[in-house]
């Protein structure tokens, strides 16, 4: 492990470095009656417990003229590696949402559940809750490997099964190990900090975020091009061969750096399920010794490798691995997106897949999400099965299961008829609670979707599916740079617009227009589709068209995506 030089390190660092292995003075902020914050600090902390503090932007001008402190509040983030939870999880769930949270679940871009609108006094009752339910927020945020996605639905396959069981055991193994998160959360005995060890990430952690993914082909919807470290089942005569291994991805950037920039991974090799264990960890210790702890926006692994080079990070994981991947075995991607509604599995059960717009379980109108899952999760008797695009499936229903299934979705109104678009979208949080927003993007995005549609329809492509996403700032936590459609929140009411992404998130989008408002939006895409629907060829893509007829160019490496 290479020791950094401590006079180069950034704040965050040189956080890290004093925090005591994540404690910092967390503790005390909890308890402290003057203020609903926690030390500034400590918020860098608090991010590897799975939280981050916020405050309700729409109230901040209010307040501040009354001099009041900002309306401070917390987001939690549940681990949930493969996104799977059973229903006395969800019951439990819900109830932390109704008596410590904003009365509403988020199914969130990386297939877990957040809870918004958390008071600091319910804070620590809240984590309690979690874990009560056999679940944590252990490195769901913070500078170390976050939740691990694996393609939806275990009982889709056994190739499916064993994602989600890869899934876990990453997760698993690559949980920091300080006693920090049980002495603050779960009132533990405490642990000299000075005696404890981080046998994977030192002292340190990560110079930044890092994210896994592992897809089941021909569905990417886990958008494996998008994450640090990615693995695709290898099917062999209907059992897993191994996976193929891919690095580098990573969605964020700023605006106004061209040094900053969407990457999409490189495909290293193959190697065997025995040696998947091993492959992450020694992804992440090669970024925890190179990663760059001087500059945070240089730090994900993506700037790793281009500085020095793919062929000199797949020697120097070899070189810690003891052994060389083999050649990249053939796969083939044909969308990232959910199939909804009823679907049978191999073993005869079946599994119900629901819309939910933007990952918002709320009870709105007629149709009421929050009451409707409640129920449901009272008499099911499989798993609920979280999606990488903010939806749900009801996963594991015997046959004599479903006619009580159907009935409930019937009576709380769940079934929805939404386009081809609204199916195909995704939002970030944003306003008003994300302090990194600079536009709307949850609340707003149904709004322009309606917009869109009536264009859509007009053209006569309703049957013609298109992946858009929207988030509030250039991070990219709804990854809109692999969208056909894809928008990023610039200032309040205005975006740029970035198009010819590949549908299976295979290519970048492009900056088309930049910092442009709703109006503008419509008016720029309406030509754009009108001549899709005319021109196209047989099966060809939104984006794909859009690269072939000169519209943009072909985007595939992330250092040419402001050229």
């Amino acid at each position: 492990m290479n020791a950094p030089d401590p006079n180069t390190l950034n704040e965050v660092e040189q956080i890290k470095s004093r925090s005591r292995h994540l404690r910092g003075t967390i503790a005390d902020g909890l308890v402290d009656p003057l203020t609903g914050a926690i030390a500034a600090s400590d918020n860098a902390l608090l991010k590897f417990h799975g939280s981050y503090q916020q405050d309700d932007r729409d109230l901040r001008d209010e307040r501040r003229r009354q001099k009041l402190e900002p309306a401070y509040q917390f987001m939690i983030r549940v681990r949930l590696p493969g996104g799977q939870c059973t229903p006395a999880q969800w019951l439990a769930l819900d109830d932390i949402a109704g008596t410590h949270a904003n009365g509403t679940l988020r199914l969130t871009t990386r297939q877990t559940f957040q809870f918004h609108g958390i008071r600091k006094p319910h804070f620590k009752p809240a984590m309690q809750a979690i874990r009560a339910a056999g679940l944590d927020t252990i490195a769901a945020c913070g500078d170390v490997n976050r939740n691990v996605l694996a393609s939806a639905n275990p009982h889709r396959s056994p190739l499916h099964a064993a994602a989600g069981d890869l899934a876990r055991a990453i997760s698993e193994h690559l949980l920091p190990k300080t006693n920090a998160y049980a002495e603050i959360w779960l009132d533990a005995p405490a642990v000299d900090p000075g005696a404890e060890v981080e046998p994977i990430y030192g002292p340190l952690y990560l110079p930044r975020k890092f994210k896994i993914g592992i897809a089941v082909p021909p569905d990417n919807d886990v958008d494996v091009y998008a994450q640090d470290l990615s693995f695709i089942a290898v099917e062999d005569n209907g059992r897993l061969a191994g996976w193929n291994v891919l690095a580098g991805g990573g969605m964020g950037m700023t605006h106004g750096e061209k040094a900053t920039y969407p990457r999409l991974a490189d495909l290293l090799g193959f190697c065997t399920p025995e040696q998947a264990i091993a492959v992450a960890e020694q992804v992440v210790c090669v970024q925890r010794d190179f990663g760059d702890r001087t500059n945070r926006r240089h730090a994900r692994l993506k700037y790793t490798i281009d500085d020095r080079g793919v062929e000199w990070f797949k020697a120097e994981l070899e070189s810690r691995l003891g052994f060389a991947l083999a050649p990249a075995r053939p796969f083939t991607f044909d969308h990232n997106s959910d199939a909804f509604g009823w679907q049978q599995g191999p073993d005869g059960r079946w599994h119900y897949t629901l819309f939910v717009e933007n990952g918002r379980i709320a009870d709105r109108g007629v149709r009421r999400l929050r009451a409707g899952l409640r129920e449901i999760a009272r008499v099911h008797r499989g798993i609920f099965a979280l999606t990488n695009n903010q939806n749900v499936t009801i996963a594991g229903i015997d046959a004599g299961e479903r006619p009580a299934i159907e009935a409930l979705i019937a009576d709380y109104g769940l079934e929805r008829e939404a386009s081809l678009l609204r199916q195909n979208a995704m939002a970030c949080v944003a306003l008003p609670t994300c302090a990194l927003a600079m536009a709307e993007s949850e609340r707003y995005l149904p709004d322009l979707i309606t917009r869109l549609d009536e264009v859509i329809a007009a053209c006569g492509l309703s049957d013609t599916p298109i992946t858009l996403r929207m988030t509030g700032c250039p991070n990219g936590c709804a990854r809109p740079y692999i969208a056909e459609i894809g928008l990023v929140g610039k200032a309040p009411g205005k975006y740029n617009l970035y198009l010819g992404a590949g549908f299976h998130g295979q290519r970048l989008g492009k900056l088309y227009r930049e910092n442009i408002g709703e109006d503008a939006i419509v008016e720029a895409l309406t030509p754009l589709l009108e001549r899709f629907a005319v021109e196209r060829q047989p099966g060809e893509h939104f984006g794909d068209f859009l690269v072939r007829v000169g519209v943009v160019p072909a985007v595939v490496a992330g250092r040419e995506f402001h050229d």
